[in-house]
């Protein structure tokens, strides 16, 4: 029940959320505007799963391996040395930039969903504070999980490692890393139903990222029940969705693994999982409604909730 006292729903949003879909990419269709959407939805998952190439190693690849070891031990130490430190560094800041651009495409794909509008610029700018600070928020936060996962290893593998002449480890171990797998999983699924609660907030009050947590933390504590049964449906709908994924791609003779076109051709499936979040959670208020203050006109007959009954006409 939200503050309204209405109960909040899982499948009737879900419906809805389809409908919006089908009126965004379907109702006309529009391929420019698939093509626009496609990269908001790429550049929201930037880094991220998606569409990519297999690589196929080849048999004798002990021998180059072998080639590659010798090549490396002929380069003087220092020079080693400071390659790879320049290597971390680089891929450390490309993981850096892949996560603000993703944090700010997040809020344009969000903007395209709720306009029912194409447009990667006018949102660049509009979001630009938002997805800022939801990207130094989420940088900030990420090191708590790392520094829980890293806790957890040295806590529940380390003291089970081989050592000595002890050649395999024992069901210790196992039992151990297991665990560790478990707890990593766990950190990095809270966080990820976190922050896509938080993107929705942050977007219709133009807040600052620490207030769109808190906010979050104050809703899944007040509404335990449904906001679980709204992140096990999601998870089901994430399931099919790459399972629809798999077999688009093989429909497609592997085009949809392409990076961006696979995007494009699964636009329906980005589009139709970000408005069902952002319809859930509409039910929780006004202000958590990012067509609180604009509704596309196309959108009024989807979302726009029936007039109440007058006691005559209930009777």
């Amino acid at each position: 029940m939200n503050g309204n006292g209405s109960k909040i729903e899982i499948f009737k949003p879900f419906g809805e959320s389809f409908e919006v879909m089908k009126k965004i990419l379907f109702q006309p269709f529009d391929l420019k505007k698939w093509l626009v959407i496609g990269f908001a939805a790429w550049l929201a998952n930037l880094g991220g799963s998606g569409g990519g190439a297999d690589f196929n190693y080849p048999d004798n690849r002990g021998e180059e391996v072998q080639k590659l070891n010798e090549t490396i031990g002929q380069i003087p130490q220092p020079v080693l040395i400071t390659g790879i430190c320049v290597l971390i560094c680089v891929v450390l800041l490309l993981i850096v930039v892949f996560a603000w651009l993703r944090a700010r495409g997040r809020f344009i794909l969000l903007d395209c969903i709720v306009r029912n509008r194409a447009a990667i610029v006018e949102p660049w700018k509009e979001f630009r504070t938002e997805g800022n600070s939801f990207f130094l928020f989420s940088l900030l936060v990420v090191l708590a999980p790392v520094a829980v996962i890293v806790i957890a290893g040295l806590v529940l593998i380390a003291p089970f490692l081989p050592w000595g002449d002890q050649a395999q480890p024992g069901v210790e171990f196992w039992i151990g890393l297991s665990l560790f797998v478990f707890v990593a999983v766990c950190v990095a699924f809270v966080w990820a139903m976190t922050s896509q609660l938080m993107v929705s907030i942050l977007y219709r009050q133009r807040c600052r990222g620490r207030l769109a947590f808190a906010q979050t933390v104050d809703l899944v504590t007040s509404h335990p029940g449904p906001i679980l049964l709204y992140v096990l449906f999601l998870l089901l709908l994430a399931v099919a969705a790459v399972m629809i994924s798999c077999a688009v791609t093989c429909a497609t003779c592997c085009i949809a693994a392409i990076p961006y076109v696979g995007t494009v051709i699964l636009s329906p499936i980005p589009v139709a999982l970000g408005a069902f979040s952002l319809l859930f959670m509409r039910q929780f208020g006004s202000e958590y409604d990012v067509w609180a203050g604009f509704m596309p006109p196309e959108f009024l007959v989807v979302l726009m909730p029936p007039p109440a009954l007058s006691g005559t006409e209930a009777g």
